[in-house]
């Protein structure tokens, strides 16, 4: 089994390479990803040399590329999370997220039709279905939830879902989504709330909380994450779309107070800043049909899994230090320099 995971240098796409390594041992792994800022092949530096391991350096929207490499890989299964995520990004200058999350999803599409695959699966985002009020926490996102996006990140993701869904019936593409909440753990660029948070409250430095911080977010632990996606291309049906979330609602400044607390910190570093345009509420994802459909639940509780998350941080500073100073930027040449000498 050959699976192409994109952007696998990023967050959620390097961890679910590290879940696949220890799943299935046998699969052999190709990793494309743009190595953009949020793209970090020093998270896969062990990997990189290993056997039924490759990575390419290579833009989802490179026709000619893609094209190219699924004529020299033969990918059985396409995993796509490349995808430009960070909603501040997308409000400044959206017409990056158009391109890489509507176009960059369109030219696998098409390679997947041209080269034949058994499964192309979308990693999706809760942020389709727009927001919730904060008064009705006995409402819930579901899989027939109609899609509602708010900003310009969460319009690409959910016209890259439709995409998915329209090749799925006019070319019978054998399509699979997964819809998310927010996700957190090792290896997250520090923009992010939690590493932002446990970056800044490390440094002692201001902590920025939008508006009221009374927003509230599903939070799913990476891990159990992976672990979704995984039962989903082993045992879901072509078609399928799951709602994937971690029962753990919480406020913003609730997440904020939680790693003060454990770091040992003041909250006198919480500052309020201006609210973000548009801001969504409340997330808050059903995953019942997940649940029920495959078997799959989450497994860890936002209490275990901030404590985790905030150890890993602490254990791995050079990981977090390298991106704060760039030096990561660095290290694909530094490897690609090696590869060529070798």
């Amino acid at each position: 089994m050959k699976i192409l995971i994109t952007g696998g240098a990023g967050f959620i796409g390097s961890n679910f390479i590290f879940y696949e390594r220890a799943r299935h041992p046998d699969y052999r792994i190709v990793c494309v990803d743009k190595l953009t800022y949020a793209g970090n092949l020093m998270t896969l530096q062990n990997f990189l040399d290993e056997p039924g391991f490759e990575f390419y350096k290579t833009d989802i929207c490179d026709r000619q590329k893609i094209y190219e490499l699924f004529e020299t890989e033969r990918p059985d299964i396409v995993v796509n999370f490349a995808a430009e995520s960070h909603v501040d990004r997308s409000i400044e200058n959206p017409s990056e997220f158009l391109q890489t999350n509507i176009i960059g999803t369109e030219v696998l599409l098409d390679a997947c039709r041209k080269y034949g695959i058994s499964r192309f699966h979308q990693v999706s985002t809760d942020e389709v279905y727009g927001d919730l009020p904060l008064d009705r926490r006995d409402i819930f996102f579901t899989e027939k939830t109609p899609l509602h996006a708010s900003s310009p990140y969460s319009a690409s993701k959910a016209s890259a879902d439709l995409l998915c869904m329209a090749y799925s019936r006019t070319y019978m593409l054998p399509i699979t989504i997964s819809r998310c909440s927010n996700n957190y753990g090792p290896y997250q660029f520090p923009e992010k709330l939690i590493p932002l948070m446990i970056t800044n409250a490390l440094a002692n430095k201001p902590l920025p909380v939008y508006g009221d911080g009374l927003n509230v977010r599903d939070w799913l632990y990476v891990e159990d994450h992976c672990e979704a996606i995984d039962f989903i291309l082993h045992k879901a049906k072509i078609g399928s779309v799951y709602n994937v979330g971690g029962h753990n609602e919480k406020h913003n400044i609730d997440i904020v107070k939680t790693i003060l607390s454990v770091l040992r910190k003041p909250e006198s570093l919480i500052g309020y800043v201006t609210d973000r345009k548009g801001h969504d509420r409340r997330y808050a994802i059903d995953p019942s049909l997940i649940e029920h459909d495959l078997g799959w639940k989450p497994n860890t509780k936002f209490e275990d899994g901030i404590q985790k998350t905030i150890k890993w941080y602490l254990s791995n500073k050079v990981w977090w230090q390298n991106i704060l100073n760039g030096k990561y930027l660095d290290f694909y040449d530094k490897f690609n320099r090696s590869k060529k000498k070798g």
